[in-house]
């Protein structure tokens, strides 16, 4: 099969593409294209907003209206430092925070707080905090079964320092409390990939993290079987098998995916078919579309476009990648560029780019859609600010609804219905 995408976009295009479709066929009968999820219009929606607390105050709780998007301050937790990535355990009753610092106990790791939730109005008691397994905890993430919190700790530090960039596993007690790691994963400390990111837009001076290994996500993939890290100074994705027994991460054969010098994989995001995976690489300002097999845990590149518009020189730091509840477009938050991309995919899972949103702030890090799919909301980093647009469902689109929401230095958003 022959592709043609926009020759504006397009980087770099596998031949494996063409082997995608009968896997897609098969998928496509359990979740058809544009598919909306059911939603109760009765139930209140809650939003939690993690922040850096040079000038956040910690969880930042907001009451959602489902008509207008709007966003009513309820409340803030301010008793930990810089809770700046958080999850959801998938029933809805406990939140957890990645606090991104570099000592927790007189040691030289983060930490992660456990908060339970008071399910008739959304507010958080404190339940325990435990140690992340290293410094700098960038982002966490809870497993399908809910069973255990996954951690990324980016580690800032100098390249001859312990502990290095790590993923660790915490499990998750019956009343929702954490318990110390039952596995800490060092990343490998080489080989380190180039200061230049392949595919960088001309100008471009990105450069934020091939001094050393930096993990920056840990997820697992849909069917909760594998763990994948992205490492931004290896520019690798790792890939490890979740022992859920022991809670223990154990090497994948293939033992990781290999993306192009100097690009720095930042976040990725799975298909709703679970077989095509898009990974976006922030030194590079490129996205990969990545097929994903579910048995042995394999990606595999299969096109690469950049996220910026044509003609763009300078440099960007991408952050942020959603891909749409319905599979239809994949969106990725540009810093800098201060925009949201937007991707048509194709029934192939292959990308085209049909769009840019200007974000209206500064340094876009985090957004999210809420649980009607009617609203997405960016988060600045710099100029403190979240954002709040419509979302056109028809062409993958946003469009603003003239509302800001002023929030020191926020990092990420989570939406929960009570």
């Amino acid at each position: 099969m022959t592709t043609t995408p926009d020759d504006r976009d397009e980087i770099r295009v596998s031949r494996r593409a063409a082997l995608l479709g009968a896997a897609v066929v098969t998928a496509a009968a359990v979740v058809p294209s544009g598919r909306v999820l059911a939603q109760s219009p009765h139930r209140r929606i809650i939003a939690y907003v993690g922040t850096y607390t040079d000038r956040g105050k910690g969880i930042h709780i907001f009451g959602v209206d489902r008509e207008t998007g709007k966003l009513t301050p309820i409340r803030e937790v301010a008793e930990v430092d810089s809770p700046s990535a958080l999850a959801l355990d998938p029933t809805g009753h406990y939140l957890y925070a990645a606090n991104e610092v570099g000592t927790f106990g007189n040691q030289a790791t983060g930490s992660v707080t456990a908060y339970a939730i008071d399910r008739s109005n959304g507010n958080l008691r404190k339940l325990n905090a435990v140690s992340s397994g290293g410094p700098d905890p960038a982002h966490l993430s809870v497993d399908p079964s809910g069973r255990f919190v996954l951690v990324a700790n980016y580690a800032n530090v100098p390249p001859t320092q312990l502990p290095g960039a790590s993923v660790a596993v915490l499990p998750i007690t019956s009343g929702g409390s954490l318990s110390p790691a039952t596995d800490v994963v060092a990343l490998p400390r080489g080989p380190l990939g180039p200061h230049r990111g392949t595919g960088s837009p001309p100008g471009s001076f990105a450069d934020s993290g091939h001094d050393a290994p930096h993990a920056h996500m840990a997820v697992t993939d849909p069917a909760g079987r594998f763990v994948l890290v992205t490492d931004l100074g290896t520019d690798r994705i790792y890939i490890y098998r979740l022992d859920r027994m022991a809670g223990k991460l154990l090497p994948n054969d293939p033992p990781f995916f290999q993306a192009a010098p100097g690009v720095g994989p930042r976040h990725l995001a799975f298909h709703p078919w679970g077989r095509f995976c898009y990974s976006v690489n922030e030194e590079s300002s490129t996205i990969d579309f990545l097929s994903y097999d579910p048995e042995r845990g394999r990606l595999e590149l299969v096109q690469t476009l950049s996220t910026l518009p044509r003609g763009y020189e300078g440099t960007n730091y991408p952050s942020e990648i959603a891909v749409s509840e319905d599979g239809r477009f994949v969106h990725v938050a540009n810093r800098l560029h201060d925009s949201i991309a937007t991707f048509a995919l194709r029934h192939d899972g292959m990308m085209t780019h049909v769009g840019d949103a200007w974000t209206r702030g500064s340094y876009p890090r985090n957004f999210a859609t809420d649980p009607t799919h009617r609203f997405t909301y960016v988060l600045h980093s710099r100029s403190d600010n979240i954002t709040i647009f419509r979302n056109d469902r028809g062409r993958g689109g946003f469009d603003f609804t003239e509302q800001y929401i002023g929030v020191g230095n926020p990092s990420q958003i989570v939406f929960l219905e009570l």
